[in-house]
């Protein structure tokens, strides 16, 4: 299923979170903190100004992103796919 986000929204890919410590303990599901990094899969037109241009977004399809711990919402695709829709005020830095 190919999903078009419209205006400013953008749809990204969740990235698995950390299974192991950085001292390398394993952690259980319960302690693992909820991941903010994503793979970006779809980008709208972009927000429209108040002069009534359209403002592109910084974003594009295929970037890493780092986004707000409690922003966007959760959908579920029909292929089973878990994706987060984000407003682009949402992410908070591209990783390079």
């Amino acid at each position: 299923m190919e999903i078009k986000p419209l205006g400013d929204r953008i749809v990204v890919k969740v990235l698995e979170a950390e299974t192991k410590s950085k001292g390398g303990i394993l952690l259980p599901d319960t302690a693992k903190e909820k991941p903010q990094e994503a793979k970006v899969v779809a980008v709208g037109k972009g927000k429209l100004l108040d002069n009534g241009t359209m403002a592109t977004p910084e974003v594009k399809v295929g970037d890493k992103v780092i986004f707000g711990k409690y922003s966007g919402n959760e959908i579920t695709t029909k292929e089973g796919e878990d994706l987060l829709i984000l407003r682009e005020e949402d992410i908070l830095a591209i990783i390079k």
